[in-house]
C-alpha cells in the first residue's frame, strides 16, 4: 500500500480515537486534563511496545506497520500541542504549581510508559 495512504488512514484513525477519549473524559478550563494525559501515556506505552516488536523484523517487513501504527495512529492519537496549550494555561493563569506538576507527570510518565511498553514486550517474547 502507498506509504502516504498508510499514514493518512492511521492518522485519521488516531485522531478519531483521541476525540472519543476527549468526549469520554471531558475537561473544563482549570481542571486536570485527564484525557490529554491518558492519550499521551497510552500512546507512549504503545509506541514503546511497537518499537520493540518491530525491531526484530527486517526493515522492509516492518515499514508499512511502522508508518500506519507509529506515525499514523499513535501520531494522531497523542497530542503534544494540547499538552503545551494546557500547560501554558496553567502556568500563565495563576496555577503555576498545578502546571509544573502536570508537565512533570506527563514527561516522566510518558518516558516511563514507553520504557514499560518495551519492557513488557521483551518479557512476553521471553
Amino acid at each position: 500500500m502507498n506509504p502516504w495512504l498508510l499514514v493518512a488512514i492511521g492518522s485519521a484513525s488516531g485522531g478519531v480515537l483521541r476525540y472519543a477519549l476527549a468526549r469520554l473524559l471531558p475537561t473544563t478550563p482549570g481542571q486536570w486534563p485527564v484525557s490529554t494525559l491518558l492519550a499521551n501515556l497510552l500512546g507512549c506505552f504503545a509506541i514503546g511496545a511497537l518499537a520493540a516488536a518491530l525491531a526484530t523484523r527486517a526493515p522492509a517487513d516492518s515499514e508499512g506497520l511502522r508508518l500506519f501504527w507509529m506515525t499514523g495512529v499513535l501520531g494522531g492519537f497523542t497530542t503534544w500541542s494540547a499538552f503545551a496549550l494546557e500547560s501554558s494555561i496553567f502556568l500563565g493563569g495563576g496555577l503555576a504549581l498545578r502546571g509544573m506538576l502536570y508537565v512533570l507527570v506527563t514527561l516522566v510518565g510518558c518516558i516511563g510508559a514507553a520504557f514499560a511498553g518495551r519492557a513488557l514486550l521483551a518479557m512476553v517474547k521471553g
